[in-house]
């Protein structure tokens, strides 16, 4: 599926199924909420929090899901096209970071001790 395709079955759901958009304030909202969850299971699943009997049954695929479709809700409903947002975006950061992450320090493997 392109994101095209994922912003077109997302507004055809929307349409039937949902009825219609919840403004973008509220869907603003629900992002919010979902990238929460989202944090919450990446803390337990890869950081140092431990589950709850009420996060065991979370789903990480389906939160980053969760995620996706508010994302693309707003994207819908402000006009934005995410394929030609995307491209934008890679052409900026191939421009600012070409050489930054490069000559980062930090981002340099390890070397082997005595070297």
């Amino acid at each position: 599926m392109t994101i095209l395709q994922a912003q077109q079955q997302v507004d055809g759901w929307i349409k039937t199924v949902g009825v219609r958009y919840f403004s973008e304030l509220t869907n603003m909202a629900i992002l919010a909420e979902e990238v929460g969850e989202l944090a919450r299971i990446m803390a337990r699943t890869y950081g140092d929090q431990s589950f709850k009997k009420s996060d065991m049954d979370k789903n990480l695929a389906d939160e980053m899901a969760d995620v996706l479709w508010v994302l693309i809700c707003l994207a819908n409903q402000t006009g934005v096209d995410l394929t030609d947002a995307l491209q934008k975006n890679f052409e900026k950061k191939n421009i600012r970071d070409s050489e930054r992450h490069r000559n980062n320090e930090k981002l340099k493997p390890p070397t082997p001790e005595g070297e």
